[in-house]
């Protein structure tokens, strides 16, 4: 079985930022989310992966994640030109992908459920897909599957006025080799795009069994900032079980709660309640570092205090003396401030940006 991670598009919701980067490789707790994908699939055993990547980002996806090595896989880049649907990267894929059963897994998406017993039920089933769904409380604004009593898929419906179930689409598929066939057959939307959701319903309409499996665990699309947040709130909560104090802490600093700070970091005079993750060679000065915030590598920070926060690898910010909350800072942003003003403040600053609060 092969997988295939879709990592193109033009990540539009968590502008500026990217502007000048690809959206799956922004990190939460201080790993890009592409990679918690990619370690899903090789954990259950799929290590042939392709990634479909856009022409603007694909060099720097490309570049930080390699060709598999660091995770046990073998990865192959396949570029797609524009952004045509879901069911248009699959058709890109086809070489790479032959006559394969594989996992699509959209590549800004994070599921809790480990994927093995997923895929070994897929293996030992004559099934054209199954796709996976968690109940939401909003399916009007969602892809919507309608479940008959044996667990088999009858209908989708894309975003539904009037929704036959609250159970989403999650960003992750098993697809036998038959999908091809389908998505030959389906033309695009009033959007312009080949639907995945056109290509499952001709599954059904050509008596192929599509398999529905509900999630137990959390699904977190982190296609704009308060996801992101989430997701960052949530891994930090999941991952972090025990303080890992790897840098230099002065002894007027006060470390508690689940901490890592990782190598060649210093702090001085600083607060830091944890869960938090502060990577390598950052320098904070009389900091306050709230629970749920990662800070990245070669962070600088002084004189601030800062809650429920990503800031991103080189960012500096210093002297603002309210605090910052709910925000997201991109890499080698700068953020310094010449008077006191008042009240929390709330950012979304893209990469190499500089604010100055005067």
């Amino acid at each position: 079985m092969k997988a295939l991670i879709l990592s193109g598009g033009k990540g539009t919701r968590l502008r500026p930022l990217t502007y000048t980067g690809a959206k799956q490789l922004v990190p939460v707790a201080n790993k890009p989310i592409l990679w918690y994908g990619i370690e899903s699939l090789v954990a259950a055993g799929i290590t042939d992966i392709g990634i479909i990547v856009s022409p603007e980002t694909g060099p720097e996806i490309e570049a930080k994640t390699g060709k598999g090595d660091r995770f046990g896989a073998n990865i192959t880049y396949i570029p797609q030109a524009s952004p045509d649907g879901l069911a248009h990267a699959v058709k890109i894929a086809r070489p790479f992908l032959g006559d394969s059963p594989f996992v699509m897994y959209l590549g800004d998406n994070l599921i809790q459920d480990s994927l093995n017993d997923f895929v070994a039920d897929f293996k030992k089933k004559p099934l054209g897909a199954i796709i996976m769904l968690k109940q939401v409380a909003n399916p009007t604004a969602f892809g919507v599957a309608q479940i008959a009593a044996d667990g088999s898929v009858t209908r989708l419906v894309e975003k539904p006025k009037d929704p036959p179930s609250n159970l989403a689409l999650v960003g992750v598929y098993l697809f036998a080799p038959e999908i091809h066939q389908a998505i030959a057959q389906i033309q695009p939307s009033a959007r312009g795009e080949l639907e995945i959701t056109d290509a499952i319903q001709q599954l059904i309409a050509t008596h192929q069994t599509v398999e529905a499996k509900e999630l137990s665990g959390w699904w977190l699309d982190t296609g704009k900032k308060d996801d992101l947040l989430e997701a960052n709130r949530i891994i930090l909560d999941e991952y972090i079980t025990h303080p890992n104090i790897l840098g230099d802490v002065d002894e007027r600093s006060k470390i508690s709660g689940r901490v890592v700070i990782g190598k060649g970091s210093r702090l001085t005079n600083c607060t830091v309640r944890g869960p938090v993750i502060i990577g390598e060679n950052c320098v904070l000065d009389n900091c306050f570092v709230g629970s749920y915030t990662s800070i990245a590598n070669g962070v600088s920070m002084s004189d601030i205090e800062i809650d429920h926060s990503v800031v991103l690898a080189g960012a500096t910010i210093s002297g603002i003396h309210r605090r910052i909350v709910d925000s997201l800072i991109g890499e080698r942003a700068k953020l310094t401030v010449t008077e006191h003003r008042p009240k929390a403040l709330r950012f979304m600053v893209g990469d190499d940006s500089s604010i100055e609060l005067a």
